[in-house]
């Protein structure tokens, strides 16, 4: 599961070495970093510790302990919130769960900028071998992109052990190039001190605060880990991130700050400067695997999400096919994957290069966290009785961390960050729209269809008393709650009864395959004479339910 989970969750998180560095000092930039001694330590420091609080400490250590029944993810956190019971509070855990729906509409967002920014950002690096290839950047992004999206059918456990391999490579890989270059300059290992972080931050404010837009783009990633829990479990994802992701990660990033040190003109790609140049075409090449590889982080956390809502009422039902008979939260949603397909190539030929999507990845990332963390700190409060001032103090600072982020992000709208907050508007309104017409329904529904044992019992008083036509009808329905709208009309109607007639609800079981003895369970609900009866057929989640298997 490690393996696997190294080679499906890590990837958003553990490609952003490639392009994090070069977008903080970018001429581009509208408020790029001055190349100075000060400033390399400065943000190299605010680096490693915005990944320390926000994934070590927020993500793996905090939030990934609110699962619900295995699941992590926004939509999770949102469950939890409306179990609560108890009228104090309901109209907080309201506005709660809907800043939550936003945020998950945030991260669909971040599921198609993710693929387009990352497999960008490894196919740029042709440029730095031969700048002749510029021209073939976007058509090899996109014919990558369409192969990705082509083999997700396979599912997240056969995807896992073909790229977790290429993932263990990736990470041996830049953690010895990063080596390398710490080697090189060892002084630059003064930046794991805080206090450079800190100095950066109080000496040149106007500076590290813009950076912090930037500096975002190293924890991209963060949510997708917990979003995957459901497909690999807390622990293989804890495991992965302490000890193999988080070291090589650090030390690509202070092996690039120490080559800047050393260059200034590497800042126009230090990830791949810092490879020694006759390993710069494989470099490339096992970039672009990687990156491919980073899409399926919020690729398969999309599924997780959209499964979720389609669960709360916020989508409506998916074709979700489960891969594994081992691990319920490994799911295929064949709709999700081709409207991501699709944003995703439409975004590359837009944007056409990964510098012109950072900020909007950026904005996409920080809003979603902070919300996140504004859910998980209620849920701690609330249902695990987290005493009061250890939210206040703690949950605060980290609050605090994740809205100065936020509020970088959002001065860069006009350059890119009104993208995901585009796209997070317009699934919101989607989704909001489709449960609130879900409850609509649904209560003139219920009201119209009335209580199953009570329309049994009418039936009982009728006079003079229904035909009775030879033969069994069958009324799907979900439950015995009400009865099958259907059924009604026809006995309103026609004054017809069949002789037999089934009332069948067909469950859904959290088990991979039910034994054919436990598969129905018949109620004759309240008469047993009648020839009216209730049906439960239970199914696993691998199983289709079919009439032969009833």
């Amino acid at each position: 599961m490690v393996v696997g989970g190294l080679g499906v969750v890590f990837g958003d998180i553990g490609t952003s070495p490639i392009y994090t560095i070069q977008t903080l000092f970018s001429p581009s930039d509208p408020h790029p970093v001055p190349i100075a001694q000060a400033n390399v330590f400065g943000i190299v420091s605010l680096i490693f510790w915005s990944v320390m609080i926000i994934v070590t400490l927020t993500y793996i250590t905090l939030v990934m302990r609110a699962d619900n029944n295995g699941e992590g993810g926004i939509m999770a956190l949102i469950t939890l919130i409306r179990r609560g019971g108890g009228v104090r509070g309901r109209r907080t855990a309201k506005t709660l769960a809907a800043l939550g729906i936003f945020g998950a509409a945030l991260f669909f967002g971040d599921s198609m900028i993710t693929p387009a920014i990352s497999v960008l950002s490894s196919v740029e690096g042709l440029k730095v071998i031969e700048p002749g290839l510029k021209d073939w950047v976007v058509p090899l992004t996109a014919v990558i992109i369409v192969g990705l999206f082509a083999v997700q059918r396979h599912g997240t456990e056969a995807v896992g052990r073909l790229f977790g391999p290429v993932m263990i490579a990736w990470f041996v890989a830049i953690g010895a190039s990063g080596l390398s270059g710490v080697a090189d300059n060892p002084e630059i290992l003064k930046a794991l001190s805080p206090t450079y972080a800190l100095a950066f931050m109080a000496g040149h404010f106007h500076i590290a605060f813009f950076s912090l837009a930037a500096v975002v783009l190293s924890v991209t990633g963060a949510e997708a880990l917990y979003a995957d829990m459901g497909h690999f479990g807390r622990r293989s994802i804890s495991l992965g991130w302490l000890l193999l992701v988080l070291p090589a990660c650090t030390l690509s990033y202070f092996g690039q700050g120490a080559l800047v040190l050393r260059d200034q003109t590497a800042v126009r790609a230090p990830f791949f400067l810092l490879t020694p140049e006759w390993a710069r075409i494989p470099m490339v090449l096992l970039a672009t695997a990687a990156t491919v590889i980073a899409s399926q982080a919020v690729i398969t956390g999309a599924y997780s999400v959209a499964s979720q809502a389609a669960q709360l009422g916020y989508l409506p039902r998916l074709r979700i096919e489960h891969t594994s008979a081992s691990t319920i939260g490994q799911i295929y949603v064949p709709w999700i994957n081709g409207v991501l397909m699709v944003a995703v190539l439409t975004l590359v030929f837009a944007f056409r290069s990964s510098a012109a999507l950072a900020f909007a990845f950026g904005m996409a990332v920080t809003g979603t966290i902070t919300i996140v963390t504004l859910l998980f700190l209620y849920i701690a409060r609330t249902r695990w009785g987290t005493p009061l001032w250890l939210v206040l103090i703690g949950g605060g600072a980290l609050l605090l961390v994740d809205l100065m982020f936020l509020a970088a992000n959002l001065t860069k709208l006009v350059h890119g960050a009104w993208l995901p907050l585009l796209i997070g508007l317009a699934v919101f309104t989607v989704m909001t729209t489709w449960q609130q017409g879900r409850v609509i329904v649904t209560r003139v529904r219920e009201r119209e269809e009335g209580p199953l044992r009570g329309f049994v019992e009418e039936l009982r008083q009728y006079d003079p008393p229904l035909v009775r036509t030879p033969g069994t009808a069958v009324f799907l329905n979900r439950g015995t709650k009400t009865a099958p709208l259907a059924m009604r009309a026809n006995v309103e109607h026609n004054r017809v009864l069949h002789e037999n007639v089934v009332i069948m609800s067909i469950d859904t079981m959290p088990v991979p395959r039910v034994p054919d003895a436990e598969r129905t369970t018949i109620d004759s609900l309240g008469y047993s004479q009648d020839g009216i009866i209730h049906v439960s057929a239970r199914f696993g989640y691998m199983e289709r339910p079919t009439s032969r298997t009833l």
